[in-house]
């Protein structure tokens, strides 16, 4: 029954696409379960499949190959089903609309009614630390701000899975360092399944309980390394030899990732 508990399920999964160059193998034989409750970072080098991996999750590409099942659901039925919020690089946000406008957009296609939308606008604001911003525009808050912004409106329709592509990678490290500590609280809060790509090693390491080691094109998962660290982690715990040791671990299987080509 081991498949089945899984949130996220892949096996086997491969994914080329066709170039005028050329076919691209962007992915290759991957096989990874995620449970419940998880909290999963991707990481490797540039072009290794991690965003690939999650846009497939999220039914925006089509693997060529292999199994991938979503609350035991394909992934566009999984879409359909509002099954996942998604957090891109960008906060993506619209500067016509107010960060309330902005929160509430999905929900207003979604069909949600005026009163549901005000309540679900005023808690997930309050989740992510933005109380009394709703009526603020995107150019009025720091990025920082809008990235939280960004995950208000990927949460405003309580979707059990949320996705996060490289989220805090454009912001500096003060901020990277606050939001990081501010997501593992929402994360406990809310118990959501988190699937999370990053180029950083000691986000990778603070923020998850499972560390997915992607080595180069053709996509392929390297390791896949259980987080010792217990679920409470505050930022000083990067300056323990527990973090330290799996901080290492990590490197070692980026390097090795990259050798065994």
């Amino acid at each position: 029954m081991g498949a089945s508990t899984a949130v996220i399920s892949a096996d086997a999964l491969d994914l080329t696409f066709q170039t005028a160059d050329g076919p691209v193998h962007a992915l290759s034989n991957v096989s990874l379960d995620i449970q419940s409750g998880e909290f999963v970072s991707f990481i490797g080098p540039s072009g290794c499949g991690k965003t690939t991996f999650l846009r497939c999750v999220a039914g925006l590409e089509h693997p060529t190959g292999g199994a991938l099942s979503v609350n035991g659901m394909t992934p566009d039925e999984a879409r359909r089903n509002r099954a996942y919020g998604y957090v891109f690089q960008a906060a993506g946000l619209y500067p016509w609309r107010t960060i309330g406008g902005n929160i509430r957009l999905p929900l207003e296609i979604m069909g949600y009614s005026k009163s549901d939308q005000e309540d679900r606008v005023k808690n997930v604001l309050e989740l992510v630390d933005l109380k009394g911003f709703e009526k603020k525009y995107p150019w009025q808050l720091s990025g920082g701000m809008q990235q939280r912004a960004s995950i208000a409106r990927a949460l405003a329709f309580d979707a059990d899975i949320l996705l996060m592509d490289e989220p805090f990678g454009a912001l500096d490290e003060i901020v990277r360092d606050h939001l990081n500590e501010q997501l593992l609280a929402l994360w406990s809060r809310t118990e959501k399944t988190i699937g999370f790509v990053t180029h950083s090693i000691p986000e990778a390491v603070y923020l998850s309980t499972k560390i997915v080691v992607m080595s180069p094109r053709p996509g392929r998962i390297h390791e896949v390394i259980e987080s010792p660290l217990p679920k409470e982690r505050p930022l000083d715990i990067r300056d323990t030899p527990e973090f330290i040791e799996v901080a290492h671990q990590v490197r070692d299987g980026l390097r090795a990732g990259h050798i065994d080509e």
